[in-house]
Order: C-alpha cells, then structure tokens, then sequence
C-alpha cells in the first residue's frame, strides 16, 4: 500500500509546535513562528516545548514530558499539522511510546529533519508520509525563504519538483520509487530495530553534520552490511556539513564536503544503482523539503530532475 498523504491545510488552520528532542529558547522560534502566523495558520505551543533538562544533554523535558506534548500533537484533532521546533538528540526516546489512534483517522504531516527521522520512520513504518525539511529554529547557516516556502507548498497539496546541476560523482540514469531516509547518523541507529525503515526497492536519502570521516564511514559499512546497497534502487546525497576534525579539514565549513562525498563514493562503487550528489536538504541554509514516503522519480544526466 502506498503511504498515506495527510490532507492540504486551509488558511485558519492550527499547526502544533513542538519540542521532541534537543531544548529551545523562546528567542530561537520566535522569527518562525511569525512566518507561521504570516501564512496564514495558527501556531499552537506544545506545553513543554521550552522546557529544559538538563541530564547530559540539554533535552526539552523529561522523556514523559517530551512524549507527552508529541502524542497531544499527533492525536488532537484540532491540529492539522505537527511542526518540531529543532533535531538535536532524544526522539529515540519516544519510539516505543506513540499512540496513532485517533492520528489515523485524521493524518496530519509532520515536519523537521536531523533526530526527527527516527519519528518520520516511525510514522512510515505505520503507513504515512512525512515531510523531512527545516524545522522552525534556524541554525547558524540559517535558512533560505524558499525552503520554507516548498515546505508551505506541499502543506496546502502542491508537491515540489527539483532540478539541481550535475555534480561529478553522481551515476547517471533513472530510477522511480519510494523515498526513506534522513539523517544518517539515525538511520544507523535505527539498523536492527523494529523501526527501521525498509529498503526494499526504495529510493535512499542521506544527509549529516558534525561526523568525523571514520565515523562516516563506519555508518556507511553497516548499511552494506546490513545489505541496505543491495536493495535500494537509487542513492540522493544531501548535505555533508562540519564534517571530519575542525582543525585537519580545510573545507570544515563546507555544505557538501568533497572528502565526505569521495568516501561515500567509493563506499558505494560497486553497486549501479543511479546516484545524486549535492541535493539541497540537510544541515544547510538552502534546506529545501523532501516528503518521505512519497514516491519520486530521479533523472540523472547532464541536469538532475527530482519529481514527487
């Protein structure tokens, strides 16, 4: 069966905001949740959603605080969409925790990236799409307009279309099918558990920050072992941002992270499967919106073409 794509919001309509992992500032949202409020929607705060606790991370609450605000926001049925404020660390936590009752019989979509993949695989592996884009709080490489914009977009039912310029490690050809993924680091975390995505036949999508490039490697070894390369149909690469050691790395500040890309590159040299490098979503200011879940068709040559 397909997954399920939540109905197109309408002007009025409330969108819940919440804090599933990493603590925020009030100052920190208060930019988004005006653009919110300036498209019309009305932003409704998760009650610990600046709440802070502190236990080796700064985490926005306690686990039952946090699993709390996130099942009020998937269940309610006066919130038409679910908004997290940040990533960060700690949606791994709430796994075993959600409750979709009354969400299945009112999908609504739900938005972030970073930590919030384990979530949006969560919420796939129950039979429903999601959108993997900015959250409300900006990091400091900020965010573009237009990536929020595509995320308003495909909010009130129009699905995005790309086409980005080549890059040299990409693999030319085509291939259609379902899109998973998100932060790799999580997608690694998630290998072996009950909430792992299933790669079978499905298009791959990968982005990270801050992974020293063993570490990247080691996480890209256990997707091939784990037979992850065997079985998708196709591979898109997003950002690679603050990758390697600060001090060694010379492109440390870099969006796509050429050392990063040559060592995914040779990680995957030996399977066919058509492969983009460069798309514009990750930890990086020009994060445009992906709908995981959603099936897409890739195009590689001389342009790359990605449509939903």
């Amino acid at each position: 069966m397909n997954p399920i794509f939540p109905k197109a919001l309408k002007k009025g309509d409330r969108i819940a905001i919440i804090s599933p992992a990493g603590a925020v500032e009030e100052s920190q949202l208060q930019k988004g949740l005006e653009m919110i409020k300036s498209k019309g929607f009305e932003p409704v705060l998760g009650k610990h959603l600046y709440t802070k606790f502190p236990n080796g991370y700064n985490y926005a609450g306690t686990e039952k605080e946090r699993i709390s605000d996130l099942n009020w926001a998937l269940n309610n049925e006066e919130i038409s969409a679910i908004w997290a404020s940040r990533g960060g660390y700690g949606c791994q936590h709430l796994l075993r925790h959600l409750k979709l009752s009354k969400f299945r019989k009112n999908p609504k979509w739900y938005i972030g990236y970073s930590d919030n993949t384990v979530i949006q695989s969560f919420l796939l592996k129950n039979g429903f799409a999601s959108i993997h884009g900015q959250t409300i709080k900006t990091s400091s490489f900020g965010v573009t307009d237009e990536s929020y914009d595509l995320t308003f977009d495909i909010l009130k039912g129009k699905l995005p279309k790309y086409s980005i310029a080549k890059n040299d490690f990409n693999k030319n050809g085509k291939a259609e099918g379902e899109l998973v993924g998100g932060n790799l680091a999580l997608i690694y975390a998630l290998l072996g558990t009950p909430y792992s995505f299933n790669f079978k036949d499905k298009i791959l999508f990968i982005e990270d920050i801050g992974e020293h490039f063993y570490a990247l490697d080691r996480m890209l070894k256990s997707l091939d072992l784990a037979g992850v390369f065997r079985k998708i149909k196709g591979l898109v690469i997003g950002g690679m941002t603050n990758m390697g050691d600060e001090k060694d790395n010379k492109n440390y500040e870099e969006s796509f992270d050429e050392l990063a890309y040559k060592i995914i590159s040779e990680r995957i040299a030996k399977y066919d499967f058509p492969t983009v490098f460069g798309f514009p979503n990750g930890h990086i200011y020009d994060n445009r919106p992906l709908i995981i879940g959603g099936n897409i068709k890739v195009e590689i040559k001389e342009k790359v073409k990605i449509e939903f």
